[in-house]
């Protein structure tokens, strides 16, 4: 170790000494919202407006039901690690600890609570 420069020791590593882990979930989590976003919005476009029955056929089948799931848990998944890349940079202590815990929680809840709902809709 003694023979390593500093640029070598400090390739790839931020002041967590984890990397850009959470940067590159960011970037790609943003690509594929890009993707599942449109084809959300026109599947639940075709979906609104209908009746109880017609919604429940419409979201029996697979496409809108995966995407819907997918949207669900990728948009979540990006608002948690957005959230707790924003709580690290400006809050310490107890207070980070109590939010990052507390917004993982809520987005956990949030993706449960979403596929327990779609799972209903499609069974």
């Amino acid at each position: 170790m003694a023979f390593l420069t500093d640029r070598k020791r400090a390739a790839n590593l931020g002041s967590a000494h984890h990397g850009a882990e959470h940067h590159w979930f960011m970037i790609v989590s943003s690509i594929g919202l890009m993707i599942l976003m449109p084809l959300f919005i026109f599947t639940f476009g075709c979906a609104l407006g209908g009746t109880y029955e017609e919604v429940i056929a419409y979201y029996s089948r697979p496409f809108p039901a995966i995407v819907a799931g997918l949207t669900l848990v990728v948009s979540m998944m990006h608002m948690m690690r957005g959230w707790q890349m924003m709580v690290e940079d400006y809050t310490a202590g107890f207070t980070r600890k109590f939010l990052v815990i507390g917004m993982n929680f809520f987005c956990y809840a949030l993706i449960a609570t979403g596929l327990f709902a779609l799972v209903k809709l499609a069974l």
